[in-house]
């Protein structure tokens, strides 16, 4: 019987993770605090109700003989303790923990031996970020030039795509073809997938490639091509500036303020037309006799100007106190930031993230990575987040998005897409409709908890970017028991893809010298991208040394390359005719087989069909097909 999984949590992250493991065939027991062992969602798993920290429930769940632990509940201390809790009852077993700490995450896993921290806000955010550019996301990863996105091409009835061969869209685009879906027929996956087909109505092409290169071409397939970042003329952001900053300022400070300027004008005209002063002399005695109580200047004042002066000292005084003390208190409690922040927001094209928590600030990273400009929003000023992402050069509004005014403040009606990420998934949905009343045709991405509301928000709402994080992040979960060369897991076309990086890095390698193409050929994998090499130039070669060749496969066949579990040696190679350009190649392959003379080898193809090579693997004998192909010989595999 096969090792179980032991899967410490069964909150919404936990329950798909489970899921997860069911899927890939793979045993697993319970520990959850809540959770009754005869729940029927379960399925059959063995369960164990109580604390995942205690040392006699981990051995009662077979900790000791379990070939993984997957530590998801939502508690950093509980996740921890339980690790190394389980770490010492099995030295060997692979542990996945959960955690929420930035800090922790990487140092963790470099601390306990064969131990892998995942965050679910970064597993999720480079999905969302591609999701609210290109508008289409199935999942990413990450090559030495740079991410690769995964997403599906739906050929519609009066699609571009029509009659478009899958070969001749993947050069013009860049991206490769993962599986091909047609409207009648079979799906195809991976290298199963026949480059030569011409697209139909209703068929469906999953593929992975460049962000830029597929948003353009998914954005163009909707007819939503939006354009770039639209800035404001600088005359205008600065009067936008300076209305919002006259609108900040409280009643009071503005009453008391146009009460003094009055005072000063009255004043100001008093002494000029009055007593004849010039408008200059005037208005600095009005000042300081407000200021300061100073004294008019010259003799035989009137009786009249005496009264006035005496007026204009007391209201002098009562103004100046009354100015200093309202103005004091509100710079005390003013936030003109917001006010300064409104000229760095474009007209349009860039994308506003609502929510800076531990999504929110993964998001602002993505986005930036990609060259994209971002405008945030957070409901709270003093967020952990506020200041490190205004220094990274966003601009940072803090108020509640769910006030419509916080919405028009960022221009999310003209913005390319907005994201609705903050902790609360009601106030995430009202976000999105917010959104849509300002714009219908405005892309949102809406982070949600719950899976079940997140398909309810697709479907009854037609919010098509309702993402559930514990559905998104849980495969990888999963997928980290198998190593750390995993870097994604997609559910595709009804199948689960995962994306592996494999480096080969010891001299008794399996990988090493082995042919690239039977390597992939006899596990059924895609690759992708190999360290140094154009993979459209390989032919003939052997990986070496050094060598990270990253390949997308079937869940199944990964773990079949795993157990290293070899192919079957059972193939050959038999020679039906030849043309006599292709003699040299074909007597090599016969002293090969034989460890005959050339003579002898020579008088072998004279009686054909012959056996030209046997005893490979399905790859090595379709390589070596291909490579007889190549060369003109007519030859099939057996």
């Amino acid at each position: 019987m096969e090792r179980p999984v032991v899967l410490c949590g069964l909150g919404r992250v936990g329950w798909r993770v489970l899921e997860s493991l069911r899927a890939a065939g793979i045993p697993v027991v319970v520990i959850d605090i809540k959770t009754e062992p005869n729940d029927p969602r379960l399925a059959g798993a063995t369960a164990f109700k109580g604390d995942c920290r205690r040392y006699e429930l981990l051995e009662q769940a077979g900790i000791k003989d379990a070939r993984g632990v997957v530590i998801v509940t939502s508690d950093d201390l509980v996740n921890i303790s339980t690790a190394l809790l389980a770490r010492k009852l099995n030295p060997t077993a692979r542990i996945v923990v959960r955690m929420f700490n930035q800090n922790l995450i990487a140092r963790f896993g470099v601390a306990v031996k064969n131990t892998v921290a995942l965050s679910v806000s970064a597993l999720i955010a480079p999905v969302m970020a591609l999701t609210a550019v290109s508008g289409d996301t199935l999942g990413a990863f990450k090559l030495d030039d740079g991410p690769r996105q995964i997403s599906e091409l739906v050929v519609a009835g009066d699609s571009e795509l029509i009659g478009k061969r899958i070969a001749g869209l993947a050069a013009e685009h860049g991206f490769t073809p993962l599986a091909f879906v047609p409207a009648s027929g079979g799906s195809q996956f991976l290298l199963s997938v026949k480059s030569d087909t011409a697209l139909s109505p209703g068929d469906r092409l999953v593929v992975c490639g460049p962000p830029l290169a597929l948003q353009k071409l998914l954005q163009r397939l909707r007819g939503d091509l939006l354009p770039g970042v639209q800035w404001a003329g600088v005359l205008r952001r600065w009067f936008r500036t300076t209305r919002r900053t006259l609108l900040e300022i409280d009643l009071s400070v503005k009453i008391i303020t146009l009460v003094l300027f009055v005072t000063l004008f009255v004043s100001t005209l008093v002494f000029r037309f009055c007593i004849g002063t010039a408008w200059g002399d005037g208005l600095y005695q009005t000042v300081s006799i407000i200021a300061t109580g100073g004294e008019l200047h010259g003799e035989n004042k009137p009786e009249w100007v005496k009264v006035f002066l005496s007026v204009l000292k007391l209201a002098g005084a009562a103004l100046i106190a009354g100015f200093t003390a309202i103005l004091t208190n509100y710079l005390i409690r003013a936030r003109l930031g917001g006010a300064l922040e409104v000229r760095h927001v474009p007209d349009g094209g860039h994308v506003v993230v609502c929510g800076l928590g531990n999504v929110g600030y993964r998001l602002v990273q993505e986005l930036i990575a990609m060259g994209e400009r971002v405008v945030a929003i957070d409901k709270t000023p003093d967020g952990p987040f506020i200041e490190t992402v205004r220094r990274m050069g966003v601009p940072v509004f803090v108020g509640d998005v769910t006030v419509p005014e916080v919405l028009r403040q960022v221009r999310a009606d003209s913005a390319k897409a907005v994201i609705a990420a903050t902790d609360s998934e009601l106030g995430n949905l009202e976000i999105a409709l917010l959104v849509r009343e300002m714009n219908t045709k405005q892309r949102v991405v809406v982070r949600l908890n719950d899976p079940e509301f997140a398909e309810a928000a697709r479907e009854a709402a037609n919010i098509k970017n309702a993402i559930s994080a514990p559905a998104l992040a849980a495969p990888a979960f999963a997928a980290a028991l198998y190593g750390d060369n995993m870097q994604s897991l997609v559910a595709a076309a009804g199948r689960t893809l995962v994306v592996i990086d494999l480096i080969v890095n010891d001299l008794d390698d399996h990988l090493n010298g082995k042919s690239l193409r039977a390597f992939v050929l006899d596990y059924a994998l895609l690759p992708v991208a190999l360290s140094g090499q154009d993979l459209n130039n390989v032919r003939g070669y052997r990986l070496k040394i050094g060598d990270k060749l990253t390949v997308v496969a079937e869940l199944h066949d990964f773990e079949r390359l795993l157990r290293f579990q070899k192919p079957v040696a059972a193939s050959c190679v038999v020679v039906d005719a030849f043309p006599a350009i292709a003699t040299v190649l074909l007597t090599t392959q016969v002293r090969v087989q034989h460890q005959c003379t050339t003579e002898e080898a020579s008088a072998m193809l004279v009686t054909l069909p012959m056996v030209l090579r046997d005893g490979l693997t399905r790859g090595e004998a379709q390589e070596l097909f291909e490579q007889l192909e190549h060369e003109k010989v007519t030859s099939r595999v057996v």
